[in-house]
């Protein structure tokens, strides 16, 4: 409890030190200085079940290169209803200077795993399907094909919710970095989907704040469009170092929400984060509990 405590105090701390302008990011202490208590589960080549994540290609895509990865939690069991995290992955080829990295590829996420610790959730990460090149498969950058990974979304969460008792009454949507920014530009892209999502959990960029993005509609005028879907729902959204940037980006867009923005005091582009036991973990936790007794109380 005392190290707890002093960690606490020490993030806090030197989130006040960042959010003030008295720290720069290169100052901020690297994640890889408070130990992992989760790992996110290796592949197998199991069939589904409780506590493994196995690699899947969603029916009517068998014949393409498209797959996304399912976690059932520990305490799956036939004939119940479990709330889902959907997420999508950063860009692929990434590393810095701090040794962060993504592969852009569905069994590279983490945020889904560490938000539930393995248990209550089903967990599906899926791709962002480029149809260039005579066979469809999944993008490591960017979107690809934005209507086909659209339709690879829904028919994987009706999939899910035949076989493994998806509740797509409560199907929360994240990412990390290119994946956070998809929450609204997948997410929100037309009034087909943007009613899926019961949440959105973002962490690091956030669609419409940088307009110079290589790719169409990223301009501040269609973001707004996107963000007016939105109806609402709550969105948490965090960021390495400081939110300040998507704060005021919000706030400029005149869109009421409900908001939780969270500093992470850690100089790394990275998900990871989430698989650490620190304070920032937690209230991440408590906003998914929140979410899912207000989707519980509402269906009652």
């Amino acid at each position: 409890m005392k190290v707890k405590t002093h960690y606490l105090i020490i993030s806090l701390f030197i989130a006040f030190l960042f959010s003030s302008g008295r720290m720069d990011a290169q100052e901020l202490p690297d994640i890889s200085s408070v130990p992992a208590d989760l790992v996110v589960p290796a592949i197998t080549v199991h069939e589904p079940g409780r506590g493994l994540r196995v690699r899947q290609t969603t029916p009517g895509w068998e014949s393409t290169r498209v797959y996304h990865t399912l976690y059932l939690p520990r305490n799956w069991k036939a004939g119940s209803r479990f709330p889902v995290i959907v997420e999508y992955a950063g860009n692929g080829n990434f590393r810095n200077q701090y040794g962060d990295s993504c592969n852009g590829m569905p069994e590279g996420c983490s945020l889904g795993y560490g938000l539930s610790g393995g248990k209550d959730f089903i967990w599906v990460c899926l791709p962002f399907v480029d149809t260039a090149g005579g066979i469809k498969h999944n993008a490591v950058n960017w979107w690809g094909d934005i209507d086909e990974t659209r339709r690879y979304t829904i028919a994987t969460l009706n999939d899910l919710a035949g076989a493994f008792g998806a509740d797509t009454a409560c199907v929360i949507l994240a990412g990390f970095s290119r994946g956070a920014i998809a929450c609204n530009y997948i997410g929100l892209c037309d009034d087909e989907t943007a009613p899926v999502w019961r949440a959105f959990f973002c962490h690091s960029h956030y669609d419409g704040v940088y307009e110079h993005w290589p790719y169409p509609r990223a301009d501040r005028a269609s973001a707004l469009t996107r963000l007016q879907r939105l109806k609402g729902r709550p969105q948490w959204i965090s960021q390495e170092g400081s939110v300040k940037n998507i704060q005021d980006y919000l706030l400029e867009t005149g869109v009421k929400g409900d908001f939780t923005f969270q500093s992470i005091p850690f100089r790394n582009h990275t998900d990871r984060w989430v698989l650490r036991n620190i304070p920032q973990r937690k209230a991440a936790r408590a906003w998914l509990r929140r979410v899912v007794e207000t989707s519980s109380s509402t269906k009652r």
